[in-house]
């Protein structure tokens, strides 16, 4: 099945209210053998907006070509107190770049009359390691860093390629929001969703104006149907990463 980036189609009330897969380490630098502890969820992150999250499929950590899974050790969580999320703790046993991963339990928006599975990586250099944060998990979509993803200032750039099972996504249309939790107001409806597209590489740059978390997430149609209640519906698949950027003082 031939791959298409999701397509204008989608109304404009959808794009106000952009799913995102989440996954937020406390930090994205670790220098120390403390406990640490990294947050799953499913949100609308510049409007602060949760949706229950099932357990996950598959939660754990890419480090030099092995994968380790963790899906048994999340605890469960709830975001103001009535949305189910999760969330693991643990400790850094060697020096690395660590890309953790959620695969999760594919969410049906009746709204949309589709399943939204988003597959969402964030990376932790341990130790400073500084190297790995690039690499391929083979995830069946993903968004691997042209920029290094870790220790950016306010206002750099990042870049990234898009890729479903294993091939770059010529033009994929690519969601990005702040995660906002310090109450900034967008200036228009349209401000709180940024869109951007990947070239015919799958390649994309964005520039992030304030300090704190942002999240990039490719949307495109899977190859595969969910079945509910005696019928079949599209899913849309995402291939998202959260990358954190600090002030500079």
């Amino acid at each position: 099945m031939k791959v298409l980036p999701m397509a204008g189609a989608i109304i404009t009330a959808t794009m106000l209210q952009a799913h995102f897969g989440v996954v937020l380490p406390e930090s994205d630098v670790v220098s120390d053998m403390k406990k640490h502890s990294v947050k799953v969820e499913f949100i609308h992150p510049f409007e602060q907006k949760a949706m229950n999250m099932e357990k996950p499929n598959e939660f754990g950590y890419f480090l030099d070509g092995k994968k380790v899974l963790l899906t048994d050790k999340l605890e469960s969580r709830k975001i103001d107190g009535k949305y189910q999320a999760w969330k693991y703790s643990g400790k850094f046993k060697e020096m690395g770049d660590y890309i953790f991963f959620v695969d999760p339990k594919p969410y049906f928006e009746p709204s949309e009359g589709k399943f939204i599975r988003h597959i969402t990586k964030a990376i932790v250099d341990v130790h400073y390691a500084g190297e790995g944060w690039d690499a391929k998990t083979g995830l069946k979509a993903e968004i691997v860093p042209l920029s290094r993803p870790y220790s950016l200032y306010k206002g750099n750039v990042f870049s990234g390629v898009v890729y479903y099972k294993g091939e770059p996504v010529p033009y994929a249309e690519i969601e990005v929001e702040y995660m906002n939790n310090r109450g900034y107001k967008a200036p228009t409806e349209n401000h709180i969703t940024q869109v951007i597209k990947a070239d015919k590489n799958g390649v994309f740059t964005y520039a992030m104006p304030k300090d704190g978390w942002w999240g990039f997430a490719a949307l495109m149609e899977d190859d595969v149907t969910v079945k509910k209640d005696g019928k079949e519906y599209p899913v849309e698949l995402g291939a998202v990463i959260w990358v954190k950027t600090y002030e500079m003082k």
